[in-house]
């Protein structure tokens, strides 16, 4: 498969299986809207396109049904693997799994670091631009610092990548402490 089709077929795929889903903020956009901007994310940071095909894929394992062997056999062993490191364990409670997610973080491949971080660059634009209704601004906080914590050890980034991602929480918190 060329790098343009992996990626063109991977953004097909992620939009039928997230077709109906819509994000926790109060404006309810599309959950496409989120795993279009992590794409973009990535691609705009210099990832390959096996990183970008990973990024429109990084939730579908977690909220939509698919199976890792369903990845495997329509992109490929890597395309998998990178989903795969970005999977959370959706039978452990929530707690535990942000708990992993900061613990296994610095064993990130430098790919799904760069997921990773934008991943929790376009929650934190969320956070800032629709926050959920039923989240109070201490679970906002919390939301911003666990992020920068699973941030700040995420391996192999440029460090302008981490430095625009402090000045996007620290904006975020200020944003919080402006509407509480």
């Amino acid at each position: 498969m060329t790098d343009r089709r992996l990626t063109e077929t991977a953004r097909a795929f992620a939009l039928r299986a997230h077709e109906g889903q819509t994000r926790k903020g109060a404006a309810a956009e599309p959950y496409a809207v989120h795993v279009a901007e992590v794409a973009e994310l990535v691609a705009l940071w210099g990832g390959g396109p096996e990183a970008v095909a990973a990024a429109w894929l990084h939730d579908t394992v977690e909220d939509c049904g698919v199976t890792p062997e369903a990845l495997d056999r329509r992109f490929g062993p890597r395309v998998a693997a990178l989903v795969a490191e970005l999977t959370d364990d959706k039978t452990l409670p929530k707690a535990e799994r942000k708990r992993l997610q900061r613990v296994n973080a610095p064993g990130k491949s430098p790919d799904a670091a760069l997921i990773k971080l934008a991943d929790k660059t376009s929650n934190l634009r969320s956070l800032q631009n629709s926050p959920p209704a039923h989240w109070p601004a201490e679970r906002q906080l919390a939301y911003v610092d666990w992020a920068a914590d699973v941030v700040a050890v995420l391996p192999a980034l440029p460090q302008v990548l981490r430095h625009g991602f402090a000045v996007l929480a620290e904006q975020t918190r200020q944003s919080i402490a402006a509407r509480a």
